[in-house]
């Protein structure tokens, strides 16, 4: 795609006026970095605080009192008792049980508030419209609010300087909150392992508020490049790398977001896409699943390196690899045969011909830092 087809953000001019190189990514130009480097942005977030730029993802509002209800029949998770003003982590699977994409769900109360990756968007709202038609109405936001994540530890005083009450706010609470004389839709969340904010912003006071957070000392401009080893030293997954259609959420060691209403034993036990296959792969294990791996000399493993056994047999694939700056060196994470996804299996990738030795590790690299209260 040239550039002159590709989308631009409602901070697109600022992104420019503050040096950014930029890429494409999903269909938008995107900051990859500022000129203060991936290395020092990514210290800066661990250290101090962040400003990104996800106004590409996409934000959708489901109206009507069987909202609820209706959801739960594309996602394994627990939407109905999902307390008002509280997010949750959720999946959309396909009849396979693969996953078509992750996304957040927010209980704001008189709707409930989604956001969906940027590269599945179109196809998340089609897949809502189609499903769900006659039971509630779906509201594409993506051409309305921007999103701007506000990330690190020193994220909340920050805000606390906009809006006091964010403070007291705890990791994966949402509420409506006014910036600077704007609604806003504000969430103790992130994908950085730090605490921190996503807000939603209508898009013509977006470039308002990102300038206004960026004058505070603390914060600097932070790209995909530091987004992405911050996520990775996180130990979380990035869709169509480390999960996929056909990947189920078992094999994607995300079983900690099938509620437990949902599992077999539960409640409202299955009634979602591929309930069948996920709820006995539950119960019954996978042929491979997603595994952290430490290199174990100073070599940076990229995604699509092969991994292979001592006698040199394939037995995965890294999915997602590079340095991470706070942990000091590279790391990855990959899928491997369930025989070595114990923790401390040792197995090699193969990096230009040569044999690299990991260790199956635990995840994530570096400890998050959510705030809990």
């Amino acid at each position: 795609m040239s550039t002159e087809q590709l989308q631009k953000t409602a901070l697109h001019a600022l992104h420019q006026q503050l040096g950014a190189r930029m890429v494409p990514f999903a269909g938008y130009a995107m900051p990859v970095q500022y000129p203060l480097g991936v290395l020092k942005e990514h210290l800066h977030t661990r250290e101090q605080a962040g400003l990104f730029d996800v106004s590409h993802m996409g934000q959708i509002r489901l109206h009507g009192a069987h909202a609820a209800k209706a959801l739960e029949t594309l996602v394994p998770v627990d939407i109905i008792d999902l307390p008002v003003g509280m997010q949750r982590y959720a999946l959309f699977t396909d009849e396979q049980g693969g996953i078509l994409d992750d996304l957040m769900v927010a209980n704001a109360g008189d709707y409930l508030f989604l956001v969906v990756n940027a590269g599945c968007k179109e196809q998340d709202l089609a897949h809502l419209r189609q499903h769900l038609e006659g039971r509630c109405e779906v509201e594409s936001l993506f051409d309305s609010r921007a999103l701007l994540a506000l990330q690190g530890p020193a994220a909340a005083a920050v805000l606390a300087r906009l809006a006091p009450e964010v403070k007291a706010m705890t990791f994966m609470q949402f509420a409506r909150v006014r910036l600077l004389g704007v609604d806003c839709y504000v969430s103790r969340s992130g994908y950085t392992g730090e605490d921190g904010y996503e807000i939603s912003v209508p898009v013509q006071e977006a470039q308002m508020l990102a300038r206004s957070l960026l004058a505070e000392p603390e914060v600097e401009a932070i790209g995909l490049g530091a987004r992405d080893s911050l996520r990775l030293e996180a130990g979380l997954c990035l869709y169509g790398h480390d999960m996929e259609q056909r990947i189920t959420p078992i094999e994607a060691s995300l079983t900690w977001a099938i509620s437990k209403v949902r599992r077999a034993d539960g409640a409202r036990a299955g009634g979602f896409p591929g309930a069948e296959r996920i709820l006995a792969q539950l119960s019954e294990g996978v042929a491979e699943k997603r595994v952290g791996l430490l290199p174990t000399e100073r070599v940076p493993v990229r995604e699509g390196a092969l991994i292979v056994n001592a006698q040199e047999q394939v037995i995965g694939r890294v999915t997602s690899g590079g340095f991470g700056p706070s942990l000091g060196g590279p790391l990855a994470m990959g899928y491997v045969q369930g025989d070595f996804a114990a923790l401390d299996s040792e197995v090699f990738a193969l990096v230009r011909g040569k044999r690299v030795p990991m260790v199956v590790s635990r995840m994530p690299f570096v400890a998050q830092r959510y705030f809990r209260g």
